[in-house]
């Protein structure tokens, strides 16, 4: 008989060194093509739109050069009363961000897709998670800012590091979301598209 087809190869489309080291916590092989996506939001697109726009755009862009591949894109935008926030970029901005969301409850919208070209594959969903920022005063603002340095994440909050304590609570059914990749969401799309992540070369 013949041998059975190894498993397809994982991309995961992202420069982010947080969906990397979270993606790695599966313990599957993969590797990381940056996508080559324009993030700019489309005029009046709501948060939601926006991430699920852009993680699906990064996943086909990625799978166009890796045909043989399983690719994953994903993409976060913080909701304020449906305005999107991306990431604060400066100092500056991430002051005027962290003040906006002070004592307010923001949705970190993270959206999820999962391409396989092979077979005609595409999922895509997003997974909410409810944050309550406590009320920060300019003195809070200004020592998180200086010790974590969070300018590549969305609304300027690492929820992971010091930034756990400029909040009062957090909601959701999948608490990796939060820091950029939903895993029990990615394993989930995995395991549709053909890959268990607990099966996947432990045979």
């Amino acid at each position: 008989m013949p041998s059975a087809l190894p498993p397809p190869r994982l991309i995961l489309g992202s420069t982010s060194r947080y969906r990397r080291e979270l993606l790695a916590r599966l313990r599957v092989p993969f590797e990381v093509d940056g996508p080559r996506v324009d993030e700019t939001p489309l005029a009046g697109e709501t948060p939601v739109a926006l991430a699920e726009r852009l993680a699906l755009a990064k996943a086909r862009e990625v799978a166009a050069r890796h045909a043989d591949a399983v690719v994953i894109g994903s993409d976060q935008v913080a909701d304020l009363d449906g305005t999107p926030i991306g990431k604060p970029g400066t100092h500056d901005r991430a002051i005027e961000q962290l003040r906006s969301m002070s004592g307010r409850t923001v949705v970190f919208q993270t959206a999820l897709a999962v391409v396989r070209p092979a077979t005609g594959f595409e999922r895509l969903l997003c997974v909410p998670v409810t944050v309550r920022f406590r009320t920060l005063d300019d003195a809070e603002i200004e020592a998180y800012l200086r010790a974590e340095q969070p300018y590549d994440c969305a609304g300027s909050a690492k929820s992971e590091g010091l930034g756990i304590a400029l909040l009062d609570a957090i909601e959701s059914d999948d608490p990796t979301a939060l820091v950029g990749l939903p895993l029990i969401a990615t394993a989930r799309l995995l395991r549709e598209a053909g890959l268990d992540v607990l099966l996947w070369g432990r045979g």
